[in-house]
């Protein structure tokens, strides 16, 4: 698993009148805590950048006065006009204890009803975990090699992974595989064929 190196400084200035001169200055106010950690400090946007722009699920390890938490970003605020960072949250992994992430899907196999001229539509693009940090993993895997047209594939189809809980209902569908317009109206066509010619037979 990918992890992100983020350089911070511990924030001694609390308020609201410091965390907006952090701002100014080009920096985001940053916490970490889990376990016995609570620190608030600072960083700047290019050292999570690989974390944040990115639809791959890091850790993250957080270097601050020479100390290193390994984390999770738990939380980001985003500035609802500039669309900048605004605040983060990290949660420090600690051994033997249950975190709830959530991880993106992967597809493997080919599908059929693909194959045959349908479109894949991916209705979920990550599923919420719970695991233990030894057991995280970044990402999951769903087999679609036995999707048809008009089939749907669920999360509880998505590949088991020992010691890794999804926590997401097993019936809602990850993707479908959705019988295009053209496929429709050929198959209404051929449908009416054949009961033209039942029709004739029949009257014959």
């Amino acid at each position: 698993m990918e992890t992100v190196a983020i350089k911070g400084e511990k924030r001694t200035n609390g308020g609201k009148v410091a965390t907006r001169n952090l701002r100014n200055q080009g920096k985001i106010p940053c916490v970490v805590y889990g376990g016995d950690t609570n620190v608030s400090f600072s960083t700047v946007k290019k050292e999570v950048k690989p974390l944040v722009y990115t639809s791959d699920f890091k850790l993250a390890e957080v270097s601050l006065d020479g100390e290193t938490h390994k984390c999770i970003l738990k939380d980001i605020v985003f500035h609802p006009v500039t669309d900048e960072i605004v605040h983060m949250d990290f949660l420090k992994l600690t051994p033997g204890h249950n975190v709830k992430v959530e991880v993106p899907i992967e597809f493997v196999g080919e599908s059929p009803g693909v194959i045959q001229g349908g479109k894949l539509i991916q209705q979920i693009r990550r599923v919420k975990i719970k695991a233990t940090p030894e057991n995280l993993v970044d990402k999951l895997t769903v087999d679609i090699s036995n999707l048809k047209l008009g089939d749907a594939v669920r999360v509880r189809e998505i590949h088991a992974v020992d010691g890794v809980e999804i926590i997401n209902a097993g019936a809602i569908p990850v993707a479908t595989v959705e019988v295009p317009r053209a496929l429709k109206s050929a198959e209404a066509a051929a449908e009416a064929a054949a009961e033209g010619t039942e029709a004739e037979v029949t009257e014959e």
